[in-house]
C-alpha cells in the first residue's frame, strides 16, 4: 500500500515537473508586461471615462461597493490611459488602426426634438409654460427657475453625481399661445437654445414640439455617456412630456416617478 501511494507521489511530482517544463515563462512574462497599443481611439477615451466616472462615484459612496468599483475605474482608466487590453491581447485583436480624431469626439452639438399631444387647448399649454417657474413642476433635471423680467430668467439644473449647472437665458422670439424660443447667455455652463411650438389639432388638442440644441460636456463623448449612466437627452425630454402631458391633464405633479399627487393626497387624508 506505501508502495503503491509512493508510486502516485512520484507519478504526479513527474507530471507537474513536465508540465512547469512546457511553460514558456518568457511569454508569460511579456503578455503581462506588454503595453503595446491595441485599442482604437472611441475604446481608449470610453475606457479612461467611464474608469473616471467609477473612480468619483466609488469615492462618493464610501463604502465597500465604492472601493470595488474605484478599483474596477483604476483598471479601466489604466487600459485608457496605456491603449493596451489584455483581453484584447489574449485573443489576438488589434484596433490600433482605428483612429477617428479625439477632437472630433470632444465636440459637437448635441440635437433633441420631441412631441406630444395633449388634450388641452394651446392657450391653456402656453399660459402655463410661458411662466418659466412652472417647468421644474414637471422637469425632473429643473432645480429652479427664476424670472428676472418678462425676457430673461435664471436657471439652475440637476447634473451627473451630485452637481448642479446654472445658467441665463433669454427669449429670443415670441408668437402668443404658438412659439416660444430661447437661448442662453453668454457665461452659461452649458451654451443652450431651444423652442417649443403648440399647435392645435382638429379634436381640440394641442401638438407640443420641443426642440433643444446645446453644447454637452465632452460633446459626443459626453452624450454617450449620459447614456450609458441613463440621463440622455432624449429620455429627458421624453419623460418631461409625458408627465406635463399628466400634469395639465389630469393635474398631477409627477416630477419624481412613483410620487403621490396632490389630488390622491388630499382624497387620502379625506377618507382617513
Amino acid at each position: 500500500m506505501e508502495n503503491t501511494l509512493e508510486n502516485v507521489k512520484k507519478e504526479t511530482q513527474k507530471k507537474l515537473e513536465n508540465i512547469g517544463q512546457n511553460i514558456d515563462t518568457k511569454k508569460i512574462k511579456d503578455f503581462v508586461t506588454n503595453t503595446e497599443t491595441n485599442m482604437g481611439d472611441i475604446e481608449r477615451i470610453v475606457s479612461a471615462a467611464a474608469g473616471g466616472a467609477l473612480i468619483v462615484y466609488g469615492v462618493y459612496r464610501k463604502d465597500l461597493l465604492g472601493a470595488v468599483l474605484g478599483l474596477v475605474g483604476g483598471s479601466f482608466a489604466v487600459r485608457g490611459a496605456t491603449g493596451h487590453c489584455m483581453a484584447f491581447d489574449a485573443f489576438g485583436i488589434d484596433h490600433s488602426d482605428q483612429k477617428i480624431g479625439v477632437q472630433k469626439m470632444l465636440s459637437g452639438k448635441i440635437n433633441v426634438k420631441k412631441a406630444v399631444t395633449v388634450n388641452k387647448s394651446a392657450e391653456e399649454l402656453y399660459k402655463f409654460w410661458r411662466d418659466f417657474e412652472n417647468l421644474p413642476k414637471f422637469m425632473n433635471h429643473l432645480e429652479s427657475v427664476t424670472k428676472r423680467d418678462n425676457l430673461y430668467s435664471h436657471w439652475k439644473a440637476k447634473a451627473p453625481l451630485g452637481y448642479t449647472v446654472e445658467w441665463d437665458a433669454e427669449i429670443t422670439n415670441e408668437v402668443e399661445n404658438r412659439l416660444i424660443e430661447w437661448k442662453s447667455t453668454e457665461g452659461a455652463d452649458i451654451p443652450n437654445s431651444g423652442k417649443v411650438e403648440f399647435h392645435p389639432t382638429s379634436d381640440r388638442g394641442t401638438e407640443i414640439t420641443v426642440s433643444i440644441n446645446y453644447d454637452a460636456p465632452g460633446g459626443k463623448l459626453g452624450s454617450l455617456f449620459a447614456k450609458i449612466f441613463g440621463e440622455t437627452p432624449e429620455q429627458q425630454v421624453e419623460d418631461d412630456l409625458r408627465r406635463f402631458k399628466r400634469l395639465m391633464e389630469a393635474g398631477m405633479n409627477l416630477k419624481i416617478e412613483g410620487q403621490p399627487s396632490g389630488r390622491a393626497e388630499q382624497a387620502k387624508k379625506a377618507s382617513a
